[in-house]
């Protein structure tokens, strides 16, 4: 006998849907801020892609900042291992890339991870790993426990600033037109240094960024 689609079908008929889950919950939300970016990176959306009321995702993720930090820990698992080779400098600066590279990728994310507060088992392992690259360069336990937080959030910053959309070439001109035109009565440093501010290829700077934090965490003691 043929169906009737007129006739409302059981319940009972339809595909189960999956548990909910925590991770399911954070790969939904990777795979939302992929296609769409971080703004749409909601419950209600989220909901909406899971076939589930918004409610139902507050039993696992307690609001959308702690869903954002999730996500951003699920990219770090991207960045990958440890170089092998090089100096213990060269290395950390190297997995400092990656993690700012990652950043670069989802433009939205890097501005949202300034303020973010990931605790997941990604975050733990590139705090590991940073930790342990420190402590082989020789550099105290103190200054290496302060020094990761400068060192993530000089990637995070600088990952931040170069995504804002409304940063466009225009904006560049008249800034350099500015520097340019200073008067070198009122503005002496700094109509000396115009050209200088503006040198260097953004990796060259921010290459230069990470060695000279590196370089004052290891000469820098942390206070009693």
């Amino acid at each position: 006998m043929t169906d009737r689609p007129d006739i409302p079908r059981s319940r009972r008929e339809r595909p189960a849907k999956p548990a909910l889950s925590r991770e399911g919950i954070v790969a939904a939300a990777v795979a939302v801020l992929r296609a769409e970016g971080l703004p749409k990176v909601t419950m209600r959306r989220l909901a909406q892609e899971l076939d589930t009321g918004p409610a139902s995702l507050y039993v696992y993720v307690r609001n959308t900042a702690e869903l954002h930090a999730a996500v951003l820990d699920e990219l770090l698992g991207t960045i990958g291992p440890v170089p092998a080779e090089g100096t213990w400098r060269e290395r950390l600066e190297r997995v400092l890339t990656a993690y700012t590279a990652m950043l670069f990728e989802h433009p939205s994310l890097a501005r949202s991870a300034l303020t973010a507060r990931p605790s997941g088992p990604h975050y733990l392992t590139l705090i590991e790993t940073l930790l342990t690259l420190l402590d082989e360069g020789g550099v105290p336990p103190a200054q290496a426990a302060w020094g990761v937080d400068m060192l993530l959030q000089q990637a995070t910053a600088t990952a931040a600033e170069h995504s804002a959309d409304e940063a466009t070439q225009e904006d560049w001109d008249t800034l350099t037109r500015a520097l340019h035109e200073v008067s070198d009565q009122t503005h002496p440093h700094l109509a000396a240094l115009a050209d200088t501010l503006l040198s260097g290829a953004p990796p060259v700077r921010q290459s230069w960024g990470f060695q000279a934090l590196i370089t004052g965490i290891e000469r820098t003691a942390v206070p009693d």
